[in-house]
C-alpha cells in the first residue's frame, strides 16, 4: 500500500518552493511499478535485486523512472546488453478526474449492489466497488472495532464466504448496511468510503515536500529555539516539519549539559537503545572501537548501515571542546547527491540500486552486528518506487565476495568512485562547526554526515531514534488524531 494518507495530507501542507522542479511534475504521474516488476524485484536472492526510482520532493524533486531489472534467465548481470533501459518499463498510477475531489454522494444516481459487491457513485463522476466481504470485515462499530485501542476485535474468518447485504441505505453522513446471515449492522461514512475507496483508488499517492540542498543552505540553515520545543506540541510540530523537510535542524538556546539534551530528544520518542548504550555521552577515547571514537577525520557517511532497521534521527550535541581545534561538521543531502548521480550518471545510480553491501560492526569484543541481509547503497519504497533510504558507510562495508558476473566487480568500483565524486563536490557539501547550546538532529535516511579532523578534548552527547517513531511523532504533532486515524 502507499503511503499513509494521513502523512500525505501534512506534506500537502508544508509550503512549496517558487522552483519546484518541472520534471517532477511531469514524472510524478508515472512512479507507481506494476506488480510483475515488484515480483522481479524481490524474487531474487542474488545481489543483484532491481531497484526503482529515485528521490522524493517537490521542492527540488524528481521522481525518477526505475533502474531497469537485471534480466531473467542466463548471465544475471547487473548492467546487460540485453537490458531495458529506464524508459521502456510500464509504469501505472491512479488519477482522480477532478484535482478537488470530494467525497460526495452523486445525486444523480443510487446506490446498488448485486451478490458480490455493492456500487458507491461519486459526484466526481467515479463510482467505487466495494466487495461484501470487504465491507463486513471493515465495519467501524464498536463490536467490531474496539473504540479505545483502534484495533479489530471482530472474527474475520467468521464472515460467510457468501456475505450479502439485506438492506443498503444511504443516509445523510454516510451509508448503512443490514447484513443478512444475522443481521449485524454497519455504518460508513462519506469520508471514509472515499478515502478508503480500492476500485478505483481516489486518492493520489503525494510526493514528500523535501527541500533539496547543497552549501547555500549555510545562509539559513532550519532552526528552532529550545523553549518552544520543550514548551509544546506545536514547537515539536514545527521542529519535526523541519526534520522532514530539509533533512536536519538546529535547536538554540539548550542548556549545556547532558541531562537536557536527553530530555530534548526525548520530546521526540524515546531514545534508541544500541551496541553504543542508549543516551550517549562521550570523547574521543575509544571507549567503543569505532573511528567516531577518535580525533580522526570521518568521510562522509549514513550511520548504522549494519542494522536491518538503520537509526532513523541522530543528534548531536557539543557540550566542550578545550585545549585543541577542528573537527569541522560536513553535511551531505543524500536526496540530492542521489538525484545528480541519477542525471550524471544513470548506470552508476542503476549499479549502486543493485548490488547488495555487506556491512558489520565489530570492533567491540562482544559483538558483530550484521543485518539479515546485505542492501544496495539506494533504496526504494516497494509500492511508488521513491527513493527512502540512502546506505552508504565505506568504513563499515565487509569482504563483497558474492557477485553474479565477475565483470560487476570493475562496475561497481566505477559507479561508488562517481557516488564519492558527487559527495566531496564542495557544492554538495554543508560544512559548519557545532557550538555548545545548539544541537543538531538530522535525519540518518537521507544525510550523510562527518567532520574534519580535529585536536584537544572534545565532549558530545547524543542519541538515535528510530525513524517508524519519529514518523509517528511527525504525523500526530502535524495533524489531528481523528484524522490520523480515519486514514488506518
Amino acid at each position: 500500500m502507499a503511503a499513509p494518507r494521513s502523512i500525505t495530507r501534512i506534506l500537502k501542507s508544508l509550503p512549496t518552493s517558487r522552483n519546484a522542479c518541472s520534471y517532477h511534475r511531469r514524472r510524478s504521474r508515472a512512479s507507481w511499478l506494476p506488480a510483475e516488476v515488484l515480483a522481479k524485484r524481490y524474487s531474487s536472492n542474488t545481489a543483484t535485486v532491481a531497484a526503482a526510482a529515485a528521490s522524493p520532493s517537490t521542492e527540488q524533486t524528481t521522481s525518477f523512472p526505475s533502474p531497469s531489472p537485471a534480466p531473467s534467465g542466463g548471465n544475471n548481470s547487473i548492467i546487460n546488453k540485453q537490458a531495458q533501459t529506464t524508459s521502456d518499463l510500464p509504469l501505472k498510477t491512479y488519477n482522480v478526474t477532478k484535482a478537488d475531489a470530494r467525497p460526495k454522494l452523486s445525486e444523480h444516481h443510487k446506490i446498488t449492489f448485486d451478490e458480490k459487491k455493492t456500487l458507491v457513485p461519486w459526484e466526481e463522476g467515479k463510482t467505487s466497488h466495494f466487495q461484501h466481504v470487504w465491507m463486513r470485515d471493515h465495519c467501524q462499530c464498536s463490536e467490531c472495532f474496539h473504540p479505545e485501542t483502534k484495533q479489530r476485535v471482530f472474527d474475520t474468518f467468521s464472515v460467510p464466504k457468501n456475505i450479502q447485504p439485506d438492506i443498503v441505505e444511504a443516509e445523510e453522513k454516510g451509508m448503512k448496511i443490514k447484513w443478512k446471515n444475522g443481521g449485524h449492522e454497519s455504518f460508513y461514512t462519506w469520508e471514509w468510503l472515499h478515502l478508503h475507496s480500492y476500485n478505483p483508488r481516489l486518492e493520489r499517492y503525494i510526493s514528500p515536500q523535501f527541500k533539496f540542498w547543497g552549501s547555500e543552505i549555510a545562509e539559513g540553515p532550519p532552526e528552532v529555539e529550545y523553549e518552544d520545543v520543550m514548551g509544546s506540541d506545536a514547537g515539536v510540530g514545527e521542529w519535526t516539519r523541519k526534520i522532514r523537510k530539509y533533512g536536519f535542524c538546529y535547536v538554540n538556546g539548550v542548556p549545556v549539559t547532558p541531562e537536557a539534551t536527553k530530555e530534548l530528544v526525548e520530546r521526540i520518542a524515546h531514545i534508541r537503545h544500541t551496541h553504543y548504550g542508549g543516551f550517549w555521552d562521550f570523547t574521543s577515547d575509544l571507549s567503543k572501537k569505532d573511528t567516531a571514537y577518535t580525533t580522526l577525520a570521518l568521510g562522509v557517511h549514513t550511520d548504522t548501515t549494519y542494522f536491518s532497521d538503520p537509526a532513523g534521527l541522530q543528534l548531536f550535541h557539543l557540550l566542550s571542546h578545550t585545549d585543541g581545534s577542528g573537527g569541522q561538521s560536513i553535511l551531505v543531502d543524500g536526496f540530492r547527491a542521489a538525484k545528480i548521480l541519477r542525471e550524471e550518471d544513470p548506470t552508476a545510480y542503476r549499479i549502486l540500486s543493485n548490488v547488495r553491501i555487506p556491512s558489520h560492526s565489530s570492533g567491540n569484543h562482544d559483538s558483530s552486528i550484521q543485518p539479515y541481509a546485505p542492501f544496495p547503497v539506494f533504496n526504494h519504497h516497494p509500492v511508488h518506487g521513491e527513493l527512502i533510504l540512502v546506505r552508504w558507510n565505506n568504513g563499515d562495508r565487509a569482504t563483497m565476495d558474492r557477485w553474479d558476473d565477475p565483470a560487476d566487480v570493475g562496475r561497481f568500483y566505477e559507479a561508488a568512485r562517481a557516488w564519492n565524486d558527487v559527495l566531496k563536490r564542495r557544492e554538495n557539501e554543508y560544512r559548519d562547526q557545532l557550538v555548545p547550546g545548539r544541537p543538531l538532529i538530522f535525519d540518518n535516511w537521507r544525510v550523510l554526515h562527518g567532520r574534519a579532523a580535529f585536536d584537544g578534548k572534545r565532549r558530545l552527547c547524543g542519541a538515535y531514534i528510530s525513524r517508524d517513531d519519529f514518523m509517528s511523532r511527525f504525523v500526530m504533532s502535524n495533524s489531528k488524531r481523528e484524522d490520523v486515524l480515519k486514514a488506518l
